[in-house]
C-alpha cells in the first residue's frame, strides 16, 4: 500500500472533526499549535458545532468536510482535531473516489478508527494512527511524540517501530515461525467490533491486527474480544499487536484486569502476539505513531517491529 507524499514545513493542514466537537477556544488553540510548528491551516467550519452533545454536526456535514479537504488542492494533509463519538454515522457519506484520487496524510485515532479502516481498504494508501490536534498536540506534544509522528509521516524504505524510552515490548506468543508480516490494520477495540457485519467490516486476512482501548469495563473488553475471536478475525490475521488499555473500570475481581483478560483470550493463538505498543489514550507517556496499511514485520525472536514506507 502506497505512502502519501511527505509533510514539509510550510504545507497546509486541513483540520477536520469527523467525530465530536471542541470549544471555540480549543479551535483557536489547535490552529495556533499547528501554525507554531510551521504549517498553514484550513479549518472546517464545524469544529465547534455541538450536535446533541454527541458529534460536531450532522453526519453529512462531517463527512463532507473530510471529502472537501481531500479534494482541495491547497491542502497537503488532513488532521483530526479529536475523536469522541459519531464516526460510524459518516461512513456511508465518505466519497472514496475523491479520497482515492487525492491521497494525503490523514492523522487521528480512537473514534477515527472507522476512517482508517475505510480509507485503507477502499483507497489503497497508508493513514496514520497518531496524535490529534486538540487531544494531544495542544497540551501533550512532547519531543518523543513529535519525533515519532514526523519520522513516521516522512519515512523512506524500511524503518523500525520505536517505543518511548523505558517502555519495552512484551512478546506473549512467539508464533510458529517467530516472524510474521502483513499490512497493519485495526485501532480502537470497540470500533473494530462495531464494523463487523456491516459494509465497512474490517478485513484482517493475512494482516497484522493492532488493538487499543480506553474507559471500558473488563467485562466489555471480554465481550468485544470474544466477538472478534468468534468472528474469526484472529484466525485470519498474521499477528496481533496490543496497544494501550487505559482508564479501565474493574469488575468484582481486581486481579483480572484488562491485560489478564486479553492474555486469557489470546493464549491459544499460534501467531505472534505482542503487548506494550505505546499508542493510544495514555497521556502519561509519549504516543507513538503507527502507519495503518503499511507493510509490517513482527519479529518475536529479535523482539522487533518494522514497517516499510513504499512511495
Amino acid at each position: 500500500m502506497k505512502y502519501p507524499k511527505k509533510l514539509r514545513i510550510g504545507d497546509t493542514i486541513g483540520l477536520v472533526a469527523p467525530s465530536s466537537a471542541v470549544s471555540e477556544e480549543r479551535v483557536e488553540q489547535s490552529i495556533l499549535a499547528l501554525e507554531s510548528l510551521g504549517f498553514f491551516v484550513k479549518a472546517a467550519d464545524n469544529l465547534s458545532t455541538d450536535w446533541h452533545g454527541l458529534s460536531a454536526g450532522p453526519a453529512k456535514i462531517r463527512a463532507e468536510w473530510v471529502n472537501r479537504m481531500f479534494a482541495d488542492p491547497e491542502v497537503d494533509a488532513v488532521f483530526c482535531i479529536r475523536g469522541g463519538d459519531g464516526s460510524s454515522r459518516i461512513m456511508q457519506y465518505l466519497d472514496y473516489d475523491i479520497i482515492r484520487k487525492n491521497p494525503k496524510i490523514f492523522v487521528g485515532y480512537s473514534d477515527i478508527t472507522n476512517l482508517h479502516i475505510g480509507i485503507n481498504q477502499n483507497c489503497g494508501f497508508v493513514t496514520f494512527h497518531g496524535p490529534m490536534v486538540s487531544s494531544n498536540i495542544v497540551d501533550d506534544f512532547d519531543q518523543q511524540t513529535m519525533m515519532s509522528l514526523f519520522r513516521t509521516l516522512n519515512a523512506d524504505g524500511s524503518f523500525p517501530f520505536a517505543n518511548p524510552k523505558g517502555c519495552e515490548l512484551e512478546i506473549y506468543r512467539k508464533g510458529k515461525e517467530g516472524i510474521a508480516r502483513g499490512e497493519l490494520t485495526g485501532g480502537n477495540l470497540s470500533l473494530i467490533a462495531a464494523t463487523l457485519a456491516t459494509p465497512f467490516e474490517i478485513d484482517t486476512r493475512d494482516k497484522v491486527l493492532f488493538i487499543e482501548e480506553t474507559g471500558e469495563r473488563v467485562s466489555m473488553i471480554e465481550k468485544y474480544m470474544m466477538h472478534l475471536k468468534n468472528a474469526g478475525l484472529f484466525d485470519r490475521a498474521s499477528a496481533v499487536l496490543l496497544g494501550q488499555f487505559t482508564h479501565e473500570k474493574l469488575n468484582c475481581a481486581p486481579d483480572f484486569d484488562s491485560i489478564a483478560c486479553l492474555k486469557d483470550i489470546l493464549g491459544d493463538l499460534t501467531i505472534p502476539v505482542v503487548f506494550g505498543v505505546q499508542s493510544g489514550h495514555d497521556h502519561s507517556v509519549p504516543m507513538m505513531t503507527l502507519p495503518m496499511g503499511a507493510e509490517c514485520i513482527v519479529d518475536t525472536v529479535k523482539k522487533e517491529i518494522r514497517f516499510a514506507a513504499e512511495r
